[in-house]
Protein backbone atom coordinates (compact mmCIF):
# COMPACT_ATOMS: atom_id res chain seq x y z
CA UNK A 1 0.00 0.00 0.00
CA UNK A 2 1.07 3.58 -0.87
CA UNK A 3 1.71 5.93 1.75
CA UNK A 4 -1.33 8.44 2.44
CA UNK A 5 -1.85 11.81 2.15
CA UNK A 6 -3.30 12.89 5.57
CA UNK A 7 -4.82 16.28 6.22
CA UNK A 8 -7.13 18.15 8.48
CA UNK A 9 -10.54 16.21 6.90
CA UNK A 10 -9.08 12.83 7.12
CA UNK A 11 -6.85 12.71 10.35
CA UNK A 12 -9.55 11.32 12.84
CA UNK A 13 -10.58 8.61 10.42
CA UNK A 14 -6.89 7.73 9.11
CA UNK A 15 -4.93 8.18 12.25
CA UNK A 16 -6.93 8.85 15.45
CA UNK A 17 -9.12 5.66 14.70
CA UNK A 18 -6.32 3.13 13.20
CA UNK A 19 -6.68 -0.11 14.13
CA UNK A 20 -3.30 -0.41 12.37
CA UNK A 21 -0.09 1.51 14.16
CA UNK A 22 0.93 4.94 12.36
CA UNK A 23 3.89 6.61 11.22
CA UNK A 24 3.55 10.23 10.25
CA UNK A 25 5.92 11.77 7.99
CA UNK A 26 5.68 15.83 8.85
CA UNK A 27 7.42 16.90 5.27
CA UNK A 28 8.03 20.11 2.74
CA UNK A 29 8.67 19.81 -0.98
CA UNK A 30 11.30 22.23 -0.27
CA UNK A 31 12.93 20.75 2.47
CA UNK A 32 16.15 18.31 1.40
CA UNK A 33 16.20 15.69 4.14
CA UNK A 34 12.08 15.45 3.67
CA UNK A 35 12.82 13.95 -0.24
CA UNK A 36 15.63 12.33 1.46
CA UNK A 37 13.63 9.75 3.74
CA UNK A 38 9.84 9.68 1.42
CA UNK A 39 11.50 6.88 -0.62
CA UNK A 40 12.53 5.20 2.35
CA UNK A 41 8.84 5.54 3.82
CA UNK A 42 7.12 4.55 0.17
CA UNK A 43 9.18 1.53 0.17
CA UNK A 44 7.99 0.85 4.44
CA UNK A 45 4.56 1.45 3.36
CA UNK A 46 4.54 -0.76 0.36
CA UNK A 47 6.41 -3.90 2.27
CA UNK A 48 4.74 -3.43 5.76
CA UNK A 49 0.74 -3.86 5.48
CA UNK A 50 0.86 -4.54 9.28
CA UNK A 51 1.42 -0.09 9.40
CA UNK A 52 -0.38 3.11 7.58
CA UNK A 53 1.95 5.10 6.80
CA UNK A 54 0.90 8.98 6.18
CA UNK A 55 2.60 11.90 4.92
CA UNK A 56 1.86 15.73 6.15
CA UNK A 57 2.56 18.51 4.46
CA UNK A 58 3.18 21.35 6.30
CA UNK A 59 2.75 24.44 4.48
CA UNK A 60 -0.89 22.69 3.68
CA UNK A 61 -1.85 21.45 7.38
CA UNK A 62 -0.57 23.95 9.35
CA UNK A 63 -2.70 23.35 11.87
CA UNK A 64 -1.99 19.69 12.56
CA UNK A 65 2.31 20.48 12.53
CA UNK A 66 1.28 22.96 15.29
CA UNK A 67 -0.90 20.52 17.01
CA UNK A 68 2.07 18.09 17.33
CA UNK A 69 4.58 20.67 18.32
CA UNK A 70 6.68 19.91 14.98
CA UNK A 71 9.41 22.67 14.78
CA UNK A 72 11.88 21.04 12.16
CA UNK A 73 11.53 18.63 9.41
CA UNK A 74 11.07 15.82 8.76
CA UNK A 75 9.75 14.48 11.62
CA UNK A 76 8.35 11.27 12.03
CA UNK A 77 5.70 10.58 14.36
CA UNK A 78 4.60 6.89 15.44
CA UNK A 79 0.56 6.54 16.77
CA UNK A 80 -1.02 3.66 18.48
CA UNK A 81 -4.54 3.80 19.75
CA UNK A 82 -4.76 7.89 18.90
CA UNK A 83 -1.84 8.17 20.99
CA UNK A 84 2.10 9.32 19.85
CA UNK A 85 4.25 7.05 21.13
CA UNK A 86 7.20 7.61 19.45
CA UNK A 87 8.38 11.02 17.74
CA UNK A 88 12.13 12.03 16.15
CA UNK A 89 13.34 14.93 14.49
CA UNK A 90 15.54 14.89 11.10
CA UNK A 91 16.29 12.70 8.57
CA UNK A 92 17.10 8.74 9.79
CA UNK A 93 18.22 5.64 7.84
CA UNK A 94 15.05 3.06 6.90
CA UNK A 95 16.58 1.09 9.86
CA UNK A 96 16.29 3.40 12.23
CA UNK A 97 12.96 4.04 11.22
CA UNK A 98 11.85 0.85 11.59
CA UNK A 99 12.99 0.73 14.84
CA UNK A 100 10.86 3.10 16.07
CA UNK A 101 7.77 0.91 15.36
Amino acid sequence: MAALTINRENFNEEVLRSDKPVLLDFWASWCGPCRMVGPILEEIARERPDIKVGKINVDEQQELASAFRVMSIPTLVVMKDGKVVRQSAGARPKAQILSML
